[in-house]
């Protein structure tokens, strides 16, 4: 089921991302080099000549692994598609069997995972019921839904993209960044990124109706993909999340050790994650992410409260919502709708779930969230629920029940200070690496938890460059990794960070890398908002 996306039901193939990197020679001609072993994808779903590379924890730190995985591939033979700095800290290579596994003998790199293929399914079919069902403990339906506001939250929905315009939205949503065409304009051509959202926080269709909304596209038209795609989203998301956070990831395939282990890494970094069971009526066990220990995994039930026919079940389900007939918002105009049915469908119920406890309970930890959502749901009305299954309904009308500790109410949101730009414009050649200072001391205390980093560079491949943040407290929040899907030159990035850790006043610093062998760009200026 490398169904990734939408956990709906439809197929589809893999793009493979655009090449950049090197080529190796000698140690990947010779053959009595050492080799290892590389954990392999199901049958028929394994991306031919491509590989996700995990890196052992003391081997490189974040900023060390881009010049680690181009060592790499110069030493082993290969093509580097992406960096992983956050949720994992590893890569994405393109590169032929035998050179796999010689990579996996190398004592730097804790596995080699072969990359696999992952889509989405979906049904229409009629109008949706799923709010009504999730604040109310037993049918028949009341033809009402009490909800609070979770306006205070942001939701990042790993999927096909969001169509931004749509009127569900407001205005609240908007683009993270696009894993497919690798730029900024995470921009829905599909339909499944655009219904999910709606489910999690549409203005009608939506259980947390004023969530911020975020979406990273990891999926392509076709609601297609690959496991290092997915991978670099659950990286970008870790990096950049504005908390308190939740994600959604409708969508799965087989069992993923560096799939899992990234979503553990972007949980244990304070992001709640719910993800589809899956459409295939098996174990969720056998799949990834729904297979993922701290994610809230959450099958899909019908109108009549049965277990829908398709939904995976298992000791790796945490429990159940609404999933069949959901009306959500569509991707083909800004008012349009659609009626799925999946997993994918159920997934959103319970990140909506989650954005509302956390509105209430800022400070909650991903245990937390998850505890209190699995306490208050309904039991045992799910029939036919599955060998393993716990029987156990979302419910969004109770009293919180996880354990908390008292702490002082948070203090009221200070105003950004700035913005204040260093416009000293500097060549950046490749394998260099140039920093242009702030300094700021006309702010009082620290700095907002919803702080930007607004960066102008021209370069012949945007894609590639490294940008870095030095805080005034000399600790560095990366911006942005090397990529190679984007070719377009000039690039102005806005990144919206927390970074309420750090005192105002101090000197700030921007950090750029352009790899070695690339093309000369230019910094124009940054520009930074407290």
């Amino acid at each position: 089921m490398i169904s990734i996306a939408r956990l709906a039901m439809a197929a589809g193939l893999a793009t493979a991302a655009v090449l950049t990197a090197t080529v190796g020679p000698a140690l990947a001609e010779t053959p009595t080099a050492p080799t290892g072993t590389v954990l392999a994808a199901e049958p028929g779903e394994a991306i031919s000549n491509s590989y996700i590379v995990v890196l052992k924890p003391d081997s490189a730190a974040a900023e060390q692994v881009t010049s680690a995985s181009q060592q790499m591939a110069r030493k082993y033979g290969g093509e580097i598609e992406d960096n992983y700095l956050t949720a994992v800290r590893g890569f994405h290579i393109r590169m032929t069997a035998t050179q796999a596994a010689r990579l996996a003998a190398d004592p730097a790199v804790q596995y080699v995972e072969q990359d696999a293929k992952i889509s989405l399914a979906d049904t229409q079919s009629d109008p949706a019921w799923g709010l009504d069902r999730i604040d109310q403990r037993a049918l028949p339906l009341s033809d009402s839904y009490t909800y609070r506001s979770a306006s205070n939250v942001t939701a990042y929905v790993l999927d096909t993209g969001i169509r931004l315009g749509h009127t569900e939205f407001g205005g609240r949503a908007r683009n993270g960044w696009d894993f497919i065409d690798g730029d900024s304009v995470a921009q829905d051509c599909n339909g499944h990124g655009t219904h999910v959202a709606g489910t999690i926080g549409g203005t009608t269709t939506g259980v947390a109706k004023d969530v911020q909304l975020v979406g990273v596209r990891v999926l392509d038209c076709n609601g297609s993909g690959s496991y290092s795609a997915i991978i670099a989203g659950v990286d970008w998301v870790t990096t950049h999340a504005a908390k308190p956070a939740v994600a959604n990831m409708s969508l799965g395939g087989s069992r993923s050790t560096a799939l899992n282990a990234a979503v553990a890494n972007s949980i244990a970094a304070g992001i709640t994650y719910a993800v589809a069971a899956g459409n295939s009526d098996a174990d969720a066990c056998q799949y990834s992410p729904s297979s993922a220990p701290a994610a809230i995994t959450v099958g899909a039930t019908g109108s009549d409260d049965a277990r829908a026919w398709f939904s995976n079940y298992g000791t790796c389900v945490d429990l159940f919502a609404p999933g069949v007939d959901i009306t959500s918002a569509w991707h083909n105009s800004d008012t349009a709708t659609a009626d799925l049915s999946g997993t994918s469908m159920a997934s959103p119920h319970v990140a909506g779930a989650a954005a509302l406890a956390l509105a209430a309970h800022p400070s909650w930890s991903p245990a937390q969230v998850r505890d209190d959502l699995v306490g208050t749901t309904t039991t045992n009305v799910v029939t036919s629920p599955g060998t393993g299954s716990p029987n156990r309904l979302l419910y969004t009308g109770a009293d919180s029940v996880a354990p908390t500790t008292p702490t002082r109410a948070p203090a009221p949101k200070a105003p950004q200070c700035g913005p204040f730009t260093n416009a000293s414009g500097v060549a950046i050649r490749g394998g260099q690496t140039v920093k242009r200072g702030r300094a700021v001391s006309t702010c009082s205390g620290r700095a907002s938890t919803t702080s930007s980093v607004t960066v102008r560079v021209r370069s012949p491949y945007r894609a590639r460059f490294v940008a870095v943040l030095v805080t005034s407290g000399g600790r560095t929040r990366v911006l942005k990794t090397a990529t190679t899907t984007a070719r377009d030159g000039n690039v102005v990035m806005t990144y919206r960070l927390n970074l309420s850790s750090y005192r105002r006043n101090g000197t700030w610093t921007l950090r750029i890398t352009n790899p070695r062998g690339a093309r000369t760009g230019y910094l124009d200026s940054w520009t930074l908002a407290l």
